[in-house]
Formats: C-alpha cells, sequence, structure tokens
C-alpha cells in the first residue's frame, strides 16, 4: 500500500479509538441514577469488581462477549453456504492485467457444543470444494476445524485448543462466503493468534498449504482481583507440493511458542497485566532458524456486554545465527552470532453500539513469513464493522492490512543461482528459497450485504479488493519485472443455518 494509505489507516486507528473511549464515557454518565440495578450489574458500573471468570485476564487466549449472556446449552448446529464468485486475478499473479475467472464453492458446517458440569467441548468444521475455471486449477479442497477443550474448577480453567486449515490460499482476508466466520473457537480470532503461529498473510498463485497450531493454556485466580496465566504450543505450515523441503519454493515452518503473565484487577473496569512470550522458528531451509524473547505490560479496559480494549508494548529479542555462505539450500560456511532488539505490541478495541458492532486491532510481532521470508517482523491491523439496515437487512465493511520485513536474508552466491516466482527465467534457473524480496505489504478492503430469508435462509452480496506488493529489490536486476498484485472479487450466495439441535 503507499505511503497515503498508511497515514489514513493510523488516523482511522486513533479515530475508531477515540470516538469509542467518548462514547464510553458520556453513555455511563448519561445513565447514571436512571437505569435499573440489573442493567448496572449487567455492565458492572457500580458493583463490585466483576469475577474474572466473566472479565478474562488480559495476557489469556480468551476474549469476553460482547453479545447478551445467555443461559449455557448443548447444541449442534449445522449449516450449508453456495456462492459465485467473479475474480480478476484468482492466482494473485504480479502484473497480471485484469481478466475476470469464476469460482463456485459449496461449503458445510458444523457446530457442536457439550456441557458438563466441569467441561465445556467446542467443535466447529468448516469444509467444501472450490471450483476455478481458470485453466489448468478446477477443484480445490477447502478444510478448516478448531476445536477447544475447557476443563474448569473452582478457581481456575484448562484449555485444550487446536486449529487446522488445508486451504488454496492465505487465511488473511480469506473470502469463502458468510460461514467463514463459524471457527469461533480458532485461534486466529483470539488475542494472541499470531504470536503463537498458523497466519499466512498473502499469497502466490493457488498453492495448498496445511496449516495447524496446538496449544495447552491454564488460568488460575489467585485472589478475587489477581490471576495468573500460562500457555505453549506448537504450530506448523507446510506448503503442499511446493515446500522448498520437496523442491519447491515456499519455505515451510515449524513454530514452539510459550508465554506467561501475571494480571491484576485495579477497577470494575480496568485489568493490568505483565506478559512475558518466547517464539522458537525452525525453517524448511537447511540452516535458518531463531528464537525470540518478548516481555509486555499491558492495560485493558473492559464493559460487560459492551467494550474491550486492550493496549500492551514492550521489548523484543530476536536471536539469530547469520551464515557466511549458504547455497543450494545449505549453510556450507561458518555461522555467526547476531542478537536484535526491537520492540513488540498489540492494540485492540472492540466496540457495540445500540446498533453497530466494531473490531479493531493492532499487532507487531515476528511471524513465519507466510512462506515468502524465513521469518518476518510484521504489523498486522484490521478493522471489521457490521449494522443492521434494517428487519432482514445486515451490512459489513473488512479492512485489513499487514507489512512484513524479512527477519534472515540470502547470501550472494545463493541469489546467483535462483530466481523469484513471476520473474523472467530464459536460464531455467531453480526457484530462490521463499521470494528474494526486503519487505512485502498484503491490504484488503471489502464491503457487503446480507439479506433474511425466513428462519433458515440468508442471501449475501459481498466485494473484496487485494493487493501483494513488493519493494523495489524483488525486481533486482530484473527491472521489467512486476512487483505488485492487484485482485478484484466479486460474489453472490445463499446460507442455510437451521435452528440448532437441542442435546441437553
Amino acid at each position: 500500500m503507499k505511503k497515503g494509505n498508511k497515514i489514513w489507516m493510523v488516523g482511522l486507528l486513533a479515530c475508531a479509538f477515540g470516538v469509542a473511549w467518548a462514547q464510553d464515557s458520556s453513555t455511563t454518565d448519561a445513565n447514571a441514577g436512571t437505569q435499573p440495578a440489573a442493567q448496572d450489574a449487567a455492565y458492572g458500573q457500580d458493583n463490585a469488581p466483576p469475577p474474572i471468570s466473566q472479565n478474562p485476564p488480559l495476557s489469556g487466549l480468551d476474549t469476553p462477549s460482547l453479545e447478551p449472556h445467555a443461559a449455557p446449552l448443548s447444541y449442534l448446529q449445522p449449516g450449508a453456504t453456495v456462492s459465485e464468485s467473479a475474480d480478476s486475478n484468482a492466482e494473485t499473479a504480479p502484473g497480471t492485467g485484469t481478466s475476470f475467472t469464476s469460482i463456485t464453492r459449496a461449503l458445510g458446517s458444523l457446530q457442536l457444543r457439550r456441557l458438563w458440569s466441569h467441561y465445556d467441548l467446542g467443535i466447529d468444521y468448516l469444509g467444501g470444494v472450490g471450483y476455478y475455471t481458470l485453466q489448468g486449477q478446477g477443484a480445490k479442497m477447502l478444510q478448516q476445524m478448531d476445536l477447544d477443550q475447557r476443563i474448569t474448577w473452582k478457581r481456575g480453567q484448562l484449555s485444550l485448543r487446536d486449529s487446522f486449515s488445508y486451504l488454496p490460499e492465505g487465511n488473511f482476508g480469506a473470502s469463502y462466503g458468510s460461514l467463514s466466520s463459524v471457527g469461533v473457537t480458532s485461534l486466529n480470532n483470539t488475542a494472541f493468534g499470531s504470536f503463537m503461529g498458523g497466519s499466512i498473510l498473502g499469497t502466490f498463485g493457488l498453492t495448498p498449504r496445511i496449516a495447524n497450531v496446538s496449544v495447552a493454556d491454564v488460568t488460575e485466580n489467585l485472589t478475587p482481583k489477581s490471576a495468573v496465566t500460562a500457555a505453549g504450543g506448537y504450530a506448523f505450515t507446510h506448503f503442499y507440493g511446493t515446500d522448498f523441503s520437496t523442491g519447491g519454493s515456499f519455505i515451510g515452518v515449524s513454530q514452539v511458542s510459550a508465554q506467561g503473565g501475571y494480571n491484576r484487577l485495579l477497577t470494575p473496569h480496568t485489568q493490568v497485566a505483565l506478559v512475558y512470550g518466547y517464539q522458537g522458528f525452525d525453517f524448511s531451509v537447511s540452516g535458518m532458524a531463531f528464537h525470540t524473547h518478548v516481555i509486555q505490560a499491558m492495560v485493558g479496559k473492559r464493559i460487560t456486554g459492551r467494550m474491550d480494549l486492550l493496549v500492551g508494548a514492550g521489548p523484543q529479542i530476536t536471536n539469530l545465527k547469520f551464515c557466511q555462505l549458504f547455497i543450494f539450500g545449505s549453510c556450507l560456511g561458518g555461522e555467526t552470532p547476531d542478537t536484535r532488539i526491537g520492540v513488540a505490541g498489540q492494540a485492540r478495541l472492540r466496540y457495540k453500539f445500540p446498533k453497530t458492532s466494531l473490531d479493531l486491532s493492532y499487532q507487531r510481532y515476528e511471524t513465519s513469513g507466510s512462506g515468502f521470508f524465513a521469518g518476518a517482523e510484521t504489523d498486522l491491523a484490521r478493522f471489521t464493522v457490521e449494522r443492521p439496515l434494517g428487519r432482514v437487512w445486515n451490512a459489513f465493511a473488512d479492512l485489513g492490512y499487514s507489512r512484513n520485513s524479512r527477519v534472515q536474508s540470502l547470501s550472494p552466491a545463493e541469489l546467483a543461482t535462483c530466481v523469484n516466482p513471476g520473474q523472467a527465467n530464459p536460464s531455467g534457473l531453480p526457484p530462490c528459497p521463499g521470494v528474494d524480496a526486503n519487505t512485502y505489504s498484503y491490504g484488503f478492503l471489502g464491503a457487503g450485504l446480507h439479506r433474511q430469508f425466513g428462519h433458515d435462509f440468508h442471501g449475501f452480496a459481498s466485494y473484496q479488493f487485494n493487493e501483494l506488493y513488493f519493494d523495489h529489490s524483488y525486481c533486482t536486476p530484473n527491472t521489467l519485472c512486476s512487483r505488485i498484485s492487484n485482485r478484484h472479487v466479486l460474489t453472490i450466495g445463499l446460507d442455510w443455518t437451521p435452528r440448532p439441535i437441542r442435546l441437553d
């Protein structure tokens, strides 16, 4: 994205934070002394601090719900969606002109929630097929499943979570119809989803990839106002048939992560935390691995059912080894230790106005590099908003942006014997590991409408624009290559979501 767009996004973030904070203050003052005690208790305005179980610790993986609290039930929820898309650049190839092809998708979903006295099991599945009329593509499988098993006791809980996907594209900004939001337990939707791994920010071509992240996390309430959390996880991404370890160009990765934190409830609305995190990356390119240590101070403001605000920042220490001679995917020379100190942080605002809901987030961490790089320093921002337009109409908009800077570089000897994807290759050189560029950016902007048809059906229509943008080093020394990929996607579809099946 160009400089003007980045400035606009920063202004949008600041404006949204300011408006929501002001709205919260004005609403609280206006309602003081006029609302019934039951509503005050629900929002936690003038009562004792709510239990930490209703206001999850900032350092944990859970976020409070902004929906009205309902009685917990065991249920089975099936669903299905069919959609048709017109795509101007389905392969996300750089420099491709506008030539629309169609994509037909048929997906089914199943959501299970099963409750026992001290156990809570949630399973979400979304799967089906997409048919691309683009020559040489045809049918592509789409599979995603999220699992969350919780064990609770008087003062805490243990959660075992797993998120699996098999997709032909990246999962940041992917549009597979409105049922794509069914994975409510997905780790990519949590506060630390990107930190634990599994995010693929941008893609070249229709390349099937398997991504999985497994996490065990525990929360223990020490007192009504304090809690500790700990989590450990393992994630991997493998590019099926195109991973560099099997002769392809994309860089696979396995990642080990851990974090621990102490949380303190200062007021009914305000919480602070101190968090330590660790990430260890090991890539499919021999000799490329590194690990990081992150310490963050965090502060959060939460009002049950209305607002969730979090801000955190701290130092990030990266330890890696620089290979002196890197040829044909292997380090043949000595390795020099390299330590770098940077800044990690995050900010998140979720606010529920009387009719409008917004979700705004920003993260800065080191990520796997999404197959392009062997590790990247990533800035990741996303904004979503939803508003009903009447009894049966609903509007939504979604904007996302990531900027990724390379952590580890290839040697000049390696660069002289390989070629970037999308570039001319008259000499028949092998592909470079990932992409030879210093930075890349990926952004998307979308909007759409939902229309309810009875209890079980609703239709939707959406538009989304994507841009994949490499810096000028991508084209060196081939100055005639293209380094920007633009994509326009128009989609219409129909969802079937019947009433849940009670299991109690």
